[in-house]
């Protein structure tokens, strides 16, 4: 499940009642958070320790859900990131727009060596 954030929702009410053009980004990327982002997008975002988001793709939706059509990879950590619980889909691979949030099904303490992966299916965003 995923809350939108202020931004997208001010793009999205703009382009659809008053003709304001959004520009839907090509790649889209995903951010792990050890705190909420909300949907101000003021949560932190780990950093550090070969922490990097990563790019996703998802499948068409259907019904106003879609899910990644392919698995979300981080690199191994180089050093210790945090009790990761959250998530974050932006417009842009650093910096940028986020568009997109919400808390992991599990949270996770992420040491030196550890990976993270998110299968394929596993994150989707819901418009209701």
């Amino acid at each position: 499940m995923s809350a939108m954030s202020n931004y997208l929702e001010d793009a999205l009410v703009s382009a659809t009642l008053r003709n304001t053009a959004y520009t839907s980004p090509a790649t889209v990327y995903v951010g792990l958070f050890t705190s909420d982002p909300t949907d101000a997008g003021t949560g932190t975002e780990v950093s550090g320790g070969s922490y990097a988001r990563r790019p996703a793709t998802f499948a068409a939706p259907s019904n106003g859900v879609s899910a990644t059509d392919a698995d979300v990879d981080f690199a191994q950590a180089t050093g210790a990131w945090g009790t990761v619980g959250w998530f974050g889909i932006f417009d842009a691979s650093s910096s940028g727009n986020l568009m997109y949030h919400g808390a992991l099904v599990t949270s996770k303490a992420i040491e030196i060596g550890d990976s993270f992966s998110i299968s394929s299916g596993n994150l989707t965003v819901t418009l209701a």
